[in-house]
């Protein structure tokens, strides 16, 4: 009878706990709580922006310290195109990616006009 009682109550109480954590997840509809998630979505947009931002300046600089920059050559974006020590060509993207090219990638840079 008591080992009947206790794992009753223990069932209870499992419940209770999974009930209550669906409740916990639900999101506020209140104008507050829409207020709290447009600027927390707001706030991680611009942490990612200013994140890849960074990764791109920081890479660009180390590209153009270890590698040589293509003279009168641009990526399919427009950027410089660099060769590293193995004669490979690449671009670095908006995210600070290097994204290698292939010769028929590569484009003459316009000239400047005066």
């Amino acid at each position: 009878m008591k080992k009947k009682l206790v794992m009753g109550l223990l069932t209870l109480a499992l419940f209770g706990g999974a009930a209550l954590n669906v409740n916990a997840q639900e999101k506020k509809k209140t104008e507050v709580g829409k207020a709290l998630d447009h600027t927390g979505k707001a706030i991680g947009k611009g942490a990612k922006s200013v994140g890849n931002k960074t990764a791109e300046v920081a890479v660009k600089g180390s590209s153009k310290v270890a590698d040589k920059t293509w003279k009168g050559k641009m990526a399919p974006d427009g950027t410089d195109v660099y060769i590293n020590a193995k004669n490979e060509k690449y671009y670095v993207n908006s995210k600070g990616a290097k994204i290698w090219l292939k010769p028929s990638q590569i484009k003459n840079r316009p000239e400047p006009k005066k």
